[in-house]
């Protein structure tokens, strides 16, 4: 028998505050799903190896939730890109390859699927358009963040208006890093070196990813704030890529963070 309890997820007070401009939006935990097992919970990723019907019910509760139906719950083929469509109706076919999506259609959820990367939602509530990022490490660091803010721009947004949130994902206390990767970041740019902490383990480091986001929406020009929830530290509420690893587990559930304009 299906679990009947309806998700609740977290709501940041930056966005909540435009819900009286019809922009609903949810960083979803686990609570409220019907997947068992290693996936137990609100698994909404279809590319998981979680049974598709109870994957399929996740999403229709959190589509119910958010107001829209379930083929307006739309996720994105995610690659680690800096890449950010528009989009205006539900997709046909394959999802496409990309890691943020805006839009300025209501009836219409844009979700990012993550288990440690950064979900970061965004709206201009007087333009009616808002958007959805994926922003692990790669995507950070090549730009996706920034490309999210000119496609909503592209629809009439202004960045002194966009508040952008990061969501629920792997803190700086569980996300140790090699020196490749600190040298990556900084040969892009040296001033990166403040994001990296000393790691137990030498030649390694301790990196502060959402510190690192937040940063870099801030000097884009908009206002930014995070959830500060940290995926790997909280199994109750969420999934984790790292936490998994390292207990050898097959596979993992991914977790979504939706946002949509209502119909007004």
């Amino acid at each position: 028998m299906l679990e009947t309890v309806r998700p609740d997820p977290i709501r940041s007070p930056g966005l909540e505050r435009f819900a009286e401009n019809g922009v609903k939006h949810g960083f979803f935990t686990r609570a409220g799903g019907v997947s068992s097992g290693i996936y137990r919970g609100l698994n909404a990723g279809v590319g998981s190896r979680d049974e598709a019907a109870n994957v399929a019910e996740n999403r229709s509760r959190i589509a119910d939730w958010m107001g829209v139906a379930p083929t307006g719950l739309l996720t994105l083929y995610q690659v680690h890109s800096p890449d950010a469509l528009v989009v205006r109706e539900p997709f046909e076919g394959e999802r496409p390859k990309a890691d943020a999506m805006v839009t300025d259609r209501p009836g219409i959820a844009l979700g990012v699927l993550a288990a440690d990367c950064g979900p970061v939602l965004y709206a201009d509530a007087q333009a009616g358009v808002v958007g959805a990022a994926h922003a692990g490490w790669k995507g950070a660091l090549t730009g996706v963040l920034e490309a999210t803010i000119e496609a909503m721009e592209g629809l009439g947004a202004r960045r002194d208006r966009i508040v952008a949130v990061l969501g629920p994902s792997i803190s700086v206390r569980n996300y140790e890093v090699g020196p490749e990767f600190v040298e990556r970041f900084i040969a892009t740019d040296a001033t990166n070196d403040i994001y990296f902490h000393p790691s137990q383990n030498a030649g390694h480091a301790m990196f502060d990813l959402n510190r690192y986001t937040v940063a870099r929406l801030n000097r884009a020009g908009v206002t930014a704030e995070m959830v500060d929830r940290c995926t790997y530290a909280d199994e109750d509420d969420f999934y984790s890529y790292r936490r998994a690893t390292h207990r050898g587990e097959p596979d993992y559930g991914r977790q979504i963070s939706a946002i949509a304009l209502e119909d007004r």
